[in-house]
């Protein structure tokens, strides 16, 4: 695919259009959570229509990551496509390991799966900030 040179203006609006689906998705999922437990009473219905719009957010963001990769330059899509690889490698490894140490018992605890999305994130934000450092 051929990469489209943006001004920053239009670069903005990519970024605020990206922010806002992410927000949402997040909302969406606390709703899920705390709808469930404290709106609706656990009413399966509501929680169901609360998950479909859930995971409808979610491509929502999934596709508006994508259009923000599409419009990078090179250099933004290195340094996005390094971030996710070490982004999903470190989440696999660090997953399994979690789990196992649930399996094994280890750890005192059950392994939520809470803790792995917020390892993710963090890998995510590091290593996109390592790499922009890196290669400005």
């Amino acid at each position: 695919m051929q990469s489209i040179v943006m001004n920053k203006s239009t670069r903005k609006k990519q970024i605020a259009n990206l922010a806002a689906w992410t927000l949402a998705w997040v909302l969406s999922t606390a709703l899920v959570v705390f709808g469930n437990e404290f709106l609706w009473a656990g009413s399966q219905w509501l929680t169901g229509l609360a998950l479909l719009l859930n995971v409808l957010l979610g491509i929502g963001m999934i596709l508006s990551n994508r259009r923000f990769v599409e419009g990078s330059d090179e250099l933004e899509k290195k340094i996005q496509l390094e971030s996710m690889g070490l982004t999903l490698g470190l989440t696999l490894v660090a997953g399994i390991a979690y789990s196992m140490m649930d399996v094994t018992n280890l750890i005192p605890m059950d392994a939520e799966i809470s803790l792995l999305v917020m390892f993710m994130g963090i890998c995510y934000i590091v290593a996109t900030l390592l790499n922009n450092r890196r290669y400005r």
